[in-house]
């Protein structure tokens, strides 16, 4: 009896020992799959813009037109510059001043290195690096989204490196988050680096439409978002990190700004999507436009997250008005 039951041991221990072999050779087959589909990613979409080195990394830009003062486009969490691009708004902006979009760090073809928390704060000391090196003196900066808050850091820890912002779609006052439990896992070290490699992408690869429906939403999707944007490169494992990170920065960093937005003596524009459906305009666009009441408001009725796809000519108009404002002698004393 007592063999019989050593034996039995011995037979489920070793099938226990096949079966984490098994998901483990099974998890190593899925990063190996998964990191050529990346690598095929970035083959089919390369950089379409330039590098630059500032802060210890590389960062892609894409630069159109001259004038200035110079416009700086910063992307929202997931997106790389072809989202602007896509959108017309680089070429809209291009006709009259010089515009230059980045890749924030970790997205489309800037790197990310891991030696550092990629707060708002870390983005912009980089950035401005970037800005001396690319000669962009004083530039209006557009945040889209997750850049507002870039954006912001750059007006507040950097006055005198901007002159002017423009802040579409922003989240700028901590709220309780549903998404943040849900997407900011794969940047948990370890745990996180298992997920972006193996579920992460295909999970990602099932929710993308779903996901970007409703960034759109109440309007359709573009054309020609559809039909060009490069989702593969929202799913390399290295991105989802990325984009998992600034998920779980998002409510402490608005945390930690909006006791601080009465510092901004520069001209300010919001817009915002009245039907939006990641941020809510009441608690975010309109309270920050209570607080700064020298900023201007503009909300458009059926509109949502990504109106800069939809009413390009709208945001355009409005970067054009506060390039000239911060070029009137006043707004640079106010700095």
């Amino acid at each position: 009896m007592a063999s019989r039951a050593k034996l039995r041991g011995l037979s489920a221990g070793v099938s226990g020992t096949g079966i984490a072999l098994g998901i483990a050779a099974a998890g190593l087959a899925a990063a190996l799959c998964n990191r050529q589909r990346a690598r095929r990613a970035e083959a089919r979409h390369p950089p379409l813009g330039r590098f630059v080195e500032a802060g210890g990394l590389r960062l892609h830009y894409l630069e159109r037109g001259e004038g200035g003062p110079p416009i700086v486009l910063l992307h929202g969490n997931g997106a790389m510059v072809e989202d602007f691009a896509l959108s017309g708004l680089i070429d809209l902006v291009a006709r009259h001043r010089r515009v230059v979009a980045f890749d924030r760090p970790g997205f489309g073809h800037s790197a990310r290195p891991r030696n550092r928390l990629w707060t708002p704060e870390a983005q912009a000391a980089v950035l401005v690096e970037a800005f001396t090196r690319l000669g962009l003196e004083r530039p209006v900066v557009l945040g889209h989204s997750w850049g507002t808050l870039v954006a912001l850091a750059l007006a507040l820890n950097h006055p005198q490196a901007v002159g002017g912002l423009v802040l579409a779609s922003g989240y700028y006052f901590p709220t309780v988050r549903a998404d943040v439990p849900f997407f900011a896992p794969p940047a948990i070290p370890v745990i996180g680096d298992v997920i972006r490699y193996t579920i992460g992408p295909p999970l990602g690869r099932l929710m993308a439409p779903g996901l970007i429906r409703r960034m759109f939403q109440p309007a359709p999707v573009t054309p020609r978002f559809k039909a060009g944007f490069p989702v593969p490169m929202m799913l390399r494992p290295w991105q989802i990190r990325a984009s998992a990170e600034d998920t779980g920065l998002m409510v402490p960093a608005a945390a930690a700004f909006r006791h601080r937005y009465q510092e901004l003596r520069l001209p300010v524009a919001i817009l915002a999507g009245e039907g939006d459906r990641i941020v809510d305009v009441g608690r975010q666009s309109a309270r920050l436009h209570r607080t700064l009441p020298q900023s201007v408001l503009t909300v458009v009725p059926g509109l949502g997250h990504m109106l800069h796809h939809d009413a390009p000519e709208l945001v355009a108009g409005v970067v054009e008005a506060i390039a000239l404002a911060a070029a009137e002698p006043d707004s640079a004393a106010a700095n």
